[in-house]
């Protein structure tokens, strides 16, 4: 089976090691961790990621200004936005940017393995 690989990007280490621990139930993965926008992208520019899943309230580089810059790179990777920040008009900007989903915090193992498999990420 080919070698997955997720990117978690967050702030906080915590809500890190929550979305890890669903991401492990869900998928055999190789799973690297951003700690803010700018670490992410810089991981971004060194190896492909085939799923990001990203915060986007974080301090420097926000979560949306990590989205702009996958898409105006053409990054090729699917992006899960996991947040706090469940405004409709917060998810409505992420969508034409590209996401495949929005979950909001803490994340569900249940949600999380739906929208997996809807996008057949397995």
């Amino acid at each position: 089976m080919m070698n997955f690989s997720i990117l978690v990007c967050d702030d906080s280490a915590v809500a890190r090691k929550q979305v890890i621990r669903c991401l492990n139930d869900c998928i055999t993965a190789d799973i690297r961790q951003a700690i803010n926008g700018v670490d992410a992208l810089a991981l971004l520019k060194e190896q492909h990621f085939d799923l990001v899943c990203l915060d986007l309230t974080m301090p420097i580089l926000d979560g949306v200004q990590v989205l702009e810059h996958i898409k105006a790179e053409k990054m090729e990777c699917f992006v899960l936005v996991i947040s706090a920040d469940i405004q409709q008009q917060m998810q409505q900007r992420v969508a034409q940017l590209g996401v495949i989903g929005f979950i909001e915090k803490p994340v569900g193992k249940i949600i999380l393995n739906n929208i997996l498999h809807k996008f057949g990420i397995y």
